[in-house]
């Protein structure tokens, strides 16, 4: 694996986290949302992520058999849950049904700031993954002189 090979594949990984960062804290931020332009409550969304290639189709070709394995992530699409909402007697709230019934955002706080936490342990998995990338290019460097 080359250099520019070990950047790309830690870049893949950081922009995946970030994605994964936003969605999640997206999630927390509307936990307690009724209403929203596109009607009724928020619903909650994730982020499915896949595994990509990180070559060009030129480089593809100049593979020996130890870096054709290598490949990085994306995002592949980020899904909408199809949870049931948390239903609260709240006869006052201007979005209260007949019945005195809220629907919110079926969101658990704790399994969202769990997920936030691996999302970012991810990311600065990535980054010091990139760090090290970078001190052994400058080490090679140094040895060059």
């Amino acid at each position: 694996m080359d250099f520019m090979t070990a950047l790309d594949i830690g870049a893949s990984g950081l922009s995946a986290e970030r994605t994964s960062i936003n969605i999640i804290s997206m999630n927390l931020a509307n936990a307690k949302t009724t209403r929203t332009p596109e009607g009724g409550p928020y619903r909650r969304k994730s982020v499915a992520l896949a595994s990509t290639e990180v070559d060009s189709p030129f480089s593809k070709h100049m593979q020996t058999a130890l870096d054709k394995e290598l490949r990085g992530v994306r995002v592949m699409h980020i899904a909408t849950d199809n949870r049931p909402f948390k239903l609260v007697h709240e006869p006052g709230h201007p979005d209260a049904d007949a019945d005195g019934m809220v629907r919110y955002p079926d969101i658990n706080v704790v399994e969202e700031m769990v997920n936030l936490m691996t999302a970012q342990r991810g990311y600065e998995a990535n980054a010091s993954a990139m760090d090290a990338v970078k001190a052994m290019y400058n080490k090679a460097l140094e040895i060059g002189k």
